[in-house]
């Protein structure tokens, strides 16, 4: 929700002041209402989601699901109809994101009927199918911005969802919603117009006036950077890469009492604040305990609907508001009052400027934007929220669904919730802060607003309050050095068990080099291993520009390094990256200029990547400029990028209709790029196959090799696909969007029916197309039982447009189901953070108690597979099993096994318990006969779930 305003104070500011706005503060009339159609800019704050989301820092954590229990005879088709009129008069429910000259725009899609597909679920069954949807991606370039799911339990008790990306949508907007569905619905099932007034203006009206004053907003901005000149990010608080696609919430919960709720609000009546300010005041104090700092910088939610013309309008209006509050320092002893009166003069500051953009105010802080270590500024935030209301429909009795997808979008968020069961809420990113941390400061923020409640006049030394350290305590960070260490850098490589040996090269004028070898097929890349050092490293100062991959590190008899057998810094592209840096802000800047210093931001991250990709031909996306920074870095990582496609590597541009002549007994595998991919194409290789790997732009450098034919284009490109399945021997379908089912049923039917090879077709499908049998053994390829996931109903629909085709195609056709897939790979290690391995995985990260299956309910636990077993399986189906369905599953590991290794390989505190409230998605009491491919799936050294467990965690085996 956005922070309460104190109106009343800023009232008394605002007559106080003549009619000249204050510095900082632009002015502006009402919105108008636009005269004419076509694109509209995006507002800053769309424009921060749309970058987001072309970054690969978007996804699911920008979702806004709204369920509700609707009990009572529900109108399915007035449901329909009333989300269809919301959609019409609300163009921002149905709005397409283009981009067009380096910039994005926004277009409303014509009306059309809002799908609203039924499936049937037990009430048991509804949490992951609504988790599950409601982490579906969206499609911003195609449309829309909201889906709808209805779940029926029983005739007349049933489950809507409703997702919108949060790039048309905020917490404001949520009543008017809810208000307009209700009054929509009445009138469908009654069948007569709803009474309901045209919208006063439309979200591109307001996108329009805010851009329009854009030269004042960003006056402003800079004069919001210079308040927060010299601030720098919460100490406790671990840097997370840019390149960091998606960030794993823990949430610790203790309940606040009414007396405490009371006491909270009644303090803050007596100092003329809200409960929010008196709560902020209480993070402020908790957070100069723990670290010792005194000027300190949280960020919270601000709106723009103070404004009466924009007050029912449907879209996203937040701003968040950086509040610095200087605050006494660590060796004075105020009471809690005087700081309340502090953080309210600086949150009052904060919301007088609200309409000013936060993107604007990073744009003018630059480098300060971030600490040394690339930490932001402004990753902790605070805020004051109430329970979801229900979407309530006449004549229905409806209860809120809560949807949690455990996803954060800063690095610790304090928060209070407000209601009937008041609580006192933690919520951090593990990646950024350490778990008993984390733990520890919510114990001392639940204490202190008890303490508070009950007496605020009391000092500081009184209230609760503990000084934390900065990391782990007894841990040193990988790489400080310490006399007779190697350089940190070193130190840090070698700590990671994939390299086998590194070295770096300081030249005399030139930048810190660092290169190294690494082990294994699905080793990391240089630029994952950069990614890797900045975050462990504990002097910012020690990182090198860039990470160079050799076959081995040239050396000297005495073992030292060979600095003439280097490959020296690059230079190839240098010229190039500095002319695009030119181009975009404004000066040429030197080698080593850094990218924020020299005024980059996302936009611009996005712009110098697509011309760079444009004008060189090589893979580079917004993140790759974020995580290099300079220059230099990015020359190396384009000229690397440039030796990874070799001279071996055959190329078919996406944007062109021709391609290179095809090689005999070529196999087009598609997913090369990802985890099973990449253990399928080792396979192909070692096989001496010929293949066409088809892969995004982006990602062509992951798969170019000798032996290996880049055919660039996307799943949803189907231009691409029909130019990579052309000539093809063999195709091998590993890709899947995983969540939209129209596209993945149109690729199916483009390879399938531009496949004229006789070698075979095999897709790799996923046992979740069985749905949900009886429960025990099941056969390959036995029928299918409901409810399916939405991902397993793709799957079952691809599989039949290849089997229906089969007697019309040259050459053999096979269906290979696999189960989850573990493997070393970078993406197959997200496997354990997702699905039903996904809940006991943060558990056990967190230390918190495992909540298992009752052992009476029979057997229950995960079927599995390894990589190359399954890529073994794969690439022998067409011999072994042509024109069948069959599966490939090395074993299954019952959850108590796993979650006891589990434990184990993280060195977690969590106890395992039994009850019959365990998730949902842990009953899975089946096993999976694999008889057809029994010999290429039979285990080699290094294929036992406890190995490759170990492999996924980053932790060495241990012996069992």
């Amino acid at each position: 929700m956005t922070a309460p305003i104190d109106r009343a104070e800023l009232l008394r500011r605002a007559r106080g002041r003549s009619r000249t706005p204050a510095p900082g503060t632009p002015a502006a009339g009402p919105v108008p209402r636009a005269t004419a159609a076509g694109p509209a800019p995006l507002s800053h704050a769309q424009q921060r989601m749309w970058l987001m989301d072309r970054l690969g820092q978007g996804g699911p954590r920008y979702h806004v699901p709204l369920a509700t229990r609707l009990r009572g005879p529900l109108d399915r088709g007035a449901l329909a109809a009333a989300l269809t009129g919301l959609t019409d008069r609300h163009h921002i429910l149905r709005t397409r994101y283009g981009h067009q000259a380096d910039r994005p725009h926004q277009e409303p899609a014509p009306p059309a009927p809002v799908p609203l597909p039924l499936r049937d679920a037990t009430p048991e069954e509804a949490a992951a199918l609504l988790r599950a949807e409601a982490a579906h991606p969206f499609d911003l370039a195609a449309g829309p911005a909201l889906r709808a799911l209805l779940l029926r339990h029983a005739p007349e008790d049933h489950t809507l969802l409703l997702t919108v990306h949060h790039i048309a949508i905020d917490g404001g907007s949520l009543p008017v919603l809810a208000e307009e569905l209700g009054a929509l619905y009445a009138a469908a099932a009654e069948g007569r117009p709803a009474d309901l007034p045209e919208p006063e203006l439309q979200y591109a009206d307001y996108a329009r006036w805010e851009r329009a004053r854009d030269d004042r907003l960003a006056d402003a901005a800079a004069a919001r950077a210079a308040r927060l000149t010299g601030a720098g990010p919460l100490p406790l608080l671990r840097p997370v890469p840019p390149g960091t696609p998606e960030r794993r919430a823990v949430l610790h919960s203790a309940p606040l009492t009414a007396d405490t709720m009371d006491g909270l609000r009644r303090l803050g009546a007596r100092h003329g604040a809200t409960a929010f300010t008196v709560v902020l005041t209480a993070a402020f104090a908790a957070l100069r305990a723990a670290t010792g700092g005194s000027d300190l910088v949280l960020g919270c939610a601000g709106g723009h609907r103070a404004r009466p013309e924009l007050r029912r309008l449907i879209g996203l209006q937040v701003n968040t508001l950086p509040v610095r509050a200087r605050l006494p320092e660590p060796d004075g002893d105020p009471v809690f009052t005087e700081l309340l009166a502090v953080v309210r003069t600086a949150l009052l500051d904060a919301q007088e400027h609200h309409e000013v953009p936060f993107d604007l105010v990073v744009e003018r802080l630059g480098a300060a934007a971030r600490g040394a270590d690339g930490t932001p500024l402004l990753a902790v935030s605070c805020d004051l929220v109430h329970p979801a209301e229900p979407l309530a429909l006449p004549g229905l009795t409806a209860e809120a669904v809560e949807v949690d997808l455990g996803l954060a979008k800063f690095g610790l968020t304090l928060l209070v919730e407000d209601g009937p069961r008041p609580r006192c809420l933690l919520q951090y990113d593990p990646a950024a802060l350490d778990g008993a941390t984390a733990g520890r400061l919510h114990t001392v923020f639940a204490e202190l607003l008890t303490a508070v409640a009950a007496d605020a006049d009391r000092p500081l030394s009184r209230l609760p309050g503990e000084r934390l350290p900065d990391e782990p305590v007894g841990e040193r960070p990988v790489g400080t050095q310490q006399a007779g260490d190697p350089h940190p850098a070193v130190a840090a490589l070698l700590a990671d068990p994939r390299v086998i040996d590194a070295a770096l090269h300081l030249a005399e004028h030139g930048p810190a080099l660092a290169y190294a070898t690494v082990s294994g097929p699905v080793a990391p890349s240089g630029a994952e291993l950069r990614a890797a050092l900045r975050r462990r490293l504990a002097d910012p100062d020690a990182l090198p520009h860039a990470v160079t991959l050799l076959d081995r590190i040239p050396r000297r008899s005495d073992g030292a390094l060979d600095p003439a057998r280097l490959p020296g810094a690059p230079t190839a592209h240098l010229d190039t990256v500095r002319d695009v840096f030119a181009e975009l802000l404004g000066a040429r800047p030197p080698a080593e200029g850094d990218f924020f210093g020299l005024g980059g931001h996302s936009l611009v991250a996005v712009q110098l990547a697509e011309r760079l990709r444009a004008r060189l031909g090589l893979p580079l996306t917004g993140l790759d400029v974020l995580e290099r920074r300079t220059p230099r870095a990015l020359a190396a990582l384009l000229a690397e990028r440039a030796a990874e496609r070799g001279s071996g590597a055959r190329r078919t541009a996406a944007g062109t209709g021709t391609a290179p002549a095809t090689r005999a007994g070529t196999v087009l595998l598609t997913g090369a790029s990802g985890g099973v991919g990449a253990a399928l194409l080792q396979e192909l290789l070692a096989q001496g196959r010929p293949v066409r790997a088809l892969v995004r732009p982006e990602s062509a450098h992951l798969v170019a090799g000798a032996g290996v034919e880049v055919a660039e284009g996307d799943l949803a490109d189907l231009d691409s696909l029909r130019r990579a399945v052309e000539g093809a021997e063999t195709v091998i379908h590993a890709a899947c969007t995983f969540t939209e089912h129209a596209v993945d049923l149109a690729a199916m039917r483009i390879l399938v029916e531009g496949w004229r090879g006789t070698g075979g077709f095999v897709f790799v499908s996923s046992i979740d197309a069985y749905g949900r049998p009886e429960p025990g053994e099941v056969a390959e390829g036995g029928p299918s039982a409901g409810p399916l996931t939405p991902y397993g109903q793709a799957k079952l629909d691809c599989e039949r447009i290849l089997l229906d085709a089969a007697a019309s195609v040259p050459g053999p056709v096979a269906v290979v189901r696999s189960p989850i897939v573990w493997g070393p790979h970078r993406r197959l290690r997200d496997q354990l953070r997702w699905g039903a391995t996904g809940a006991l995985y943060q558990a056990a990260l967190a230390g918190r108690p495992i909540l298992l299956p009752e052992p009476s309910a029979g057997w229950a636990g995960a079927s599995w597979v390894h990589s190359a077993a399954l890529a073994r399986a794969v690439t022998a189906s067409l011999g072994d099993a042509p024109g069948r369905i069959v599966n490939a599953v090395t074993g299954h590991v019952s959850w108590a096994e796993f979650t006891a290794e589990l434990v184990r390989l993280l060195g977690s505190s969590s106890t395992v318990v039994h009850g019959p409230d365990a998730e949902a998605e842990l009953l899975r009491p089946w096993s999976y006969r694999a008889e057809a491919l029994a010999g290429p799936l039979a285990p080699e050294p290094g294929e036992d779930w406890r190995t490759v467990l170990a492999a996924m965690t980053a932790q060495p085996a241990g012996t069992h």
